[in-house]
């Protein structure tokens, strides 16, 4: 008789509690009329609060924050976007929906991010933004970044969509570029199912970007229904705003939480030789969204070796984002060595919020049998 599996260990799934279901709830029977934007706009408050930047506006996605920011920033055909090959697709696609050119460099060793050695050789009169995405929650080089964009005068944008809770020299993620966007997809520390964050420091762009959220329509246009210019829709529903704020009043108890499975997975695999994870150095705060294990190319261990074993113990762990350029519709670049390289060995391993130290110790033993088999 055939032993039965393991329960299941899901990567992911948020934290929602009764006062996400009292706010939504409240939001789908009283927010419409002259309540429908009363949750958004106590959302982005709190939001902006929680940042420290004056402005914010809620949006269905982070790809639509990015994608409303860059066109406020007038790139279009012909511009090239400065980004790291890692990333996800959603990093890019704004780019090239506004017919501009995503040049892909190469990844640090250390962080996964965006290697500033190499930003400042490849700006030309063609390239309009630098785009700084906090990979899995580690944090870009921003110091360096935000230098060379200035040197340039070429704006730094933060793609924060996956590092809230994560901080830099004291300030938040998001909150030090031209504008930063944010994500509160269903598998991030804070949800609202879908949805996103503009965020912003300068009025004026604060101003292209509400006017092109609300299909063109100035908010000091007085004619109804006359948009000023063609814009998107990419507006966060007020029911998802309730969401946002419940979890807004939880974000401490959500980012710390974040924190300590991070913590029991590094002080627990630490002993490992040639077993990395996500950094975390000085003065930096690490949110920890997707605690991740990069094994040295000398262990012998690869992806397919980590994805059988986890399979075996019934663990949805998820695999390192292949590089952009490796994907169909973009030239290749395989000089990016680390991009193409660290993806082959990599995990990200399951971290949601009420991971118990059980669920834990199954995913480190895992880690540790594929280790020892190796090595």
């Amino acid at each position: 008789m055939a032993l039965a599996a393991p329960p299941r260990i899901l990567y992911t799934k948020p934290s929602v509690t009764e006062l996400e279901v009292r706010y939504a709830a409240d939001a789908a029977a009283n927010g419409w009329g002259e309540h429908c934007y009363d949750y958004i706009n106590r959302f982005e408050a709190a939001f902006k609060e929680h940042l420290g930047t004056p402005y914010a506006i809620a949006t269905s996605s982070c790809t639509g924050a990015l994608h409303m920011g860059m066109a406020a920033l007038g790139i279009g055909p012909g511009d090239e976007v400065i980004m790291a090959d890692t990333n996800w697709i959603a990093s890019a696609a704004p780019i090239v929906h506004l017919g501009a050119r995503p040049v892909f460099l190469d990844i640090r060793s250390d962080s996964w991010c965006l290697d500033p050695d190499l930003v400042e050789a490849a700006i030309t009169p063609r390239t309009k933004a630098i785009l700084a995405v906090h990979l899995y929650g580690n944090m870009c080089d921003m110091e360096r970044l935000l230098t060379i964009g200035e040197a340039h005068g070429i704006p730094v944008i933060e793609d924060a969509a996956e590092a809230i809770g994560s901080e830099y020299y004291g300030k938040r993620a998001g909150s030090m570029g031209r504008f930063g966007a944010f994500s509160f997809h269903g598998t991030k520390t804070v949800t609202t199912g879908e949805g996103g964050m503009f965020v912003t420091s300068d009025p004026a762009l604060y101003e292209k970007v509400l006017t092109l959220s609300n299909h063109g329509r100035s908010r000091q246009q007085k004619k109804q229904f006359w948009p000023n210019a063609v814009g998107f829709k990419y507006k966060m529903s007020n029911i998802q705003a309730a969401l946002g704020c419940a979890q807004m009043e939880r974000i401490d108890e959500l980012t710390r939480r974040k924190r300590q499975i991070f913590h029991y997975y590094r002080d627990r695999l630490q002993d490992l030789s040639g077993v990395r994870m996500n950094p975390e150095p000085t003065n930096v705060v690490n949110g920890a969204w997707m605690p991740t294990v990069v094994f040295d190319e000398g262990t012998g261990v690869t992806r397919d070796m980590l994805s059988l074993a986890f399979a075996t113990q019934n663990i949805d762990a998820r695999v390192f984002f292949y590089p952009l350029s490796s994907l169909p519709m973009f030239d290749e670049v395989p000089g990016n060595r680390h991009a193409w390289d660290t993806p082959s060995r990599a995990m990200n391993l399951p971290s949601y919020h009420d991971l118990t130290d059980d669920e834990q110790d199954r995913v480190i033993g895992t880690v540790r049998r594929v280790f020892d088999e190796q090595c």
